[in-house]
């Protein structure tokens, strides 16, 4: 079995788009998404219709969690921007995900941590940044949840992590965002320092669980000028950059 990982689009349908472009290249049997699919400054409604009418297996991750929960006022601008825009058949789109999804009895979906949709799971904030979570570390935010593969996103991080008993960790980077800031726990920034689309391809062999991470060149000055246009020039400079 081969899968095509998709994570944190966050609206942008110019990337979205390149990359199913690319995976249409490679023989993959699914695709998956994994959530932060709307939020943003950019195209959030179409990027929902595109998504609604390719039906791929989906969880919600904690912008989707955001947009059904927080009143308005509470939201940050990513989610009041799509909240503004977002039309009652893609709120119950996202509200009919799940928060977590066993694809197969051997892999599992989830966004952030098994247990939380806002723990970093295969990295720990240092400083004002990150780094790569130890062995201990990511063990401990399994919270005992044993699989063959687990798929997460949410820290817009590529990595593949694996585990003592053999187990595989992926993720896939982000689709639509390569770098960002957030203040949960604390101030930190997340910058891949490349404007490239992410995604990951996960392969099924005799051996068990492999993974490549697959970057892609797309049209990320188109965006950049979507997010300068909306008056978001802290995206317009993620889109082109890849920097904070």
């Amino acid at each position: 079995m081969r899968i095509a990982v998709l994570s944190d689009i966050h609206g942008n349908l110019i990337a979205l788009d390149s990359v199913l472009a690319d995976i249409a290249t490679h023989a993959v049997d699914r695709i998956v998404n994994l959530g932060d699919i709307l939020s943003g400054p950019l195209l959030p409604c179409e990027t929902a219709d595109r998504l609604m009418a390719l039906d791929l297996p989906t969880i919600r991750g904690n912008h989707e969690r955001q947009l059904l929960t927080l009143a308005p006022e509470a939201m940050g601008p990513s989610d009041a921007y799509a909240n503004s825009v977002l039309q009652p058949l893609h709120r119950d789109w996202i509200a009919r995900l799940p928060e977590h999804l066993w694809l197969t009895q051997e892999v599992l979906m989830v966004h952030g941590s098994p247990d939380s949709d806002l723990v970093y799971f295969l990295e720990t904030i240092e400083g004002d940044g990150l780094r790569a979570a130890t062995a201990s570390e990511v063990e401990e935010r399994a919270g005992g949840v044993d699989a063959p593969l687990i798929l997460c996103g949410h820290t817009h991080v590529p990595r593949i992590h694996r585990r003592p008993g053999g187990g595989l960790i992926v993720n896939p980077g982000s689709v639509g965002l390569p770098a960002y800031d957030d203040d949960w726990p604390v101030l930190h920034k997340v910058a891949s320092r490349s404007p490239h689309a992410r995604y990951a391809i996960v392969e099924q062999g005799a051996a068990g669980w492999t993974a490549e991470i697959v970057s892609i060149s797309y049209d990320w000055e188109a965006p950049a000028r979507l997010a300068d246009m909306r008056g978001r020039p802290d995206w317009a400079q993620a889109l082109r950059t890849g920097t904070v």
